[in-house]
């Protein structure tokens, strides 16, 4: 009877300490509860590690199912600290900038570091609630190629009114200048879909108005489903994310001097610098 209760109570620690690692690798579940506790808790350093795949990943997968090609506006070149400017602006609430941060997280990774990027989910009332994502809000990011201007212009919480978000960042006359110029009055999109987020825009060269795929593909899932992924290049999450992020990749590559050579001369981003609208 003893060793039946000795092994009965080590099964429940065992228990205990499973479900604890399981909740700070991101867990099983895809409760918001669960999710929401992860909002502006910074990722670490192997964290950020496991977001860049396997070189051979990037190459085997090419376009993927990376949609809403970036549209070429080819306007004055915007610098920002004598670097080509690359502009996001989104809103930690928004489900489609939720899944758009993945693919731009993985593709500014092959050209610089972020440092204290933040998990985040989007907003619990919104369509695609909690979806597991990052903010950059409060994050930093160096590239000795370019300079990286983020605007997440709200929370992902409803005020206390129910009746809107409250404000993280204002767009600076910078970001205000681009996202009017091409994205409110983007003559190329139809009318419904002007003034969208998430918008990115690469140096006045070309821009990407909305998310590069749908939310729904990540949609009930947690980082750490999302993570174990992006090496199986059979995967749906995998032919979306890293496909997209290539696309995002050669837009890089065509404003910053083809650098760092190491991937702007691989074949397959030359080839996907010429997919555009």
């Amino acid at each position: 009877m003893q060793k039946k209760v000795t092994y009965a109570l080590i099964a429940v620690i065992l228990i205990g300490i499973f479900a604890a690692l399981v909740l700070l690798q991101g867990g099983s579940s895809t409760t918001g509860e669960t999710l929401a506790k992860y909002d502006n808790v910074p990722l670490s350093q192997s964290a950020l590690a496991e977001l860049y795949p396997q070189s051979s990943t990037f190459s085997s997968i090419g376009i993927g199912a990376g949609s809403n090609y970036p549209h070429v506006v080819n306007a004055t070149p915007v610098l920002y600290n004598g670097k080509p400017a690359v502009i996001y602006i989104g809103a930690d609430y928004c489900p489609f900038c939720a899944a758009e941060r993945w693919v731009l997280v993985i593709a500014l990774s092959r050209f610089g570091n972020f440092s204290e990027l933040h998990y985040m989910t989007s907003s619990a009332s919104d369509v695609y609630p909690n979806t597991p994502t990052f903010t950059f809000y409060n994050s930093s990011y160096y590239s000795p190629y370019i300079s990286f201007v983020e605007v997440e212009e709200t929370t992902n919480k409803l005020n206390a009114a129910g009746t809107g978000y409250p404000i993280l960042q204002v767009p600076a006359p910078l970001e205000n200048a681009t996202f009017y110029a091409f994205d409110q009055n983007a003559s190329w999109l139809p009318q419904n879909e002007r003034g969208g987020i998430p918008f990115i825009d690469f140096a006045n060269y070309s821009v990407v108005d909305g998310a590069n795929y749908n939310p729904t593909i990540i949609d009930g899932m947690n980082w750490s489903t999302i993570l174990a992924n992006l090496d199986n290049t059979n995967s749906s999450t995998t032919q979306a994310i890293i496909g997209s992020a290539n696309l995002l990749t050669a837009q890089i590559c065509n404003i910053d001097n083809n650098q760092p050579a190491s991937v702007c001369d691989q074949q397959y981003i030359q080839n996907l610098k010429k997919v555009a609208q």
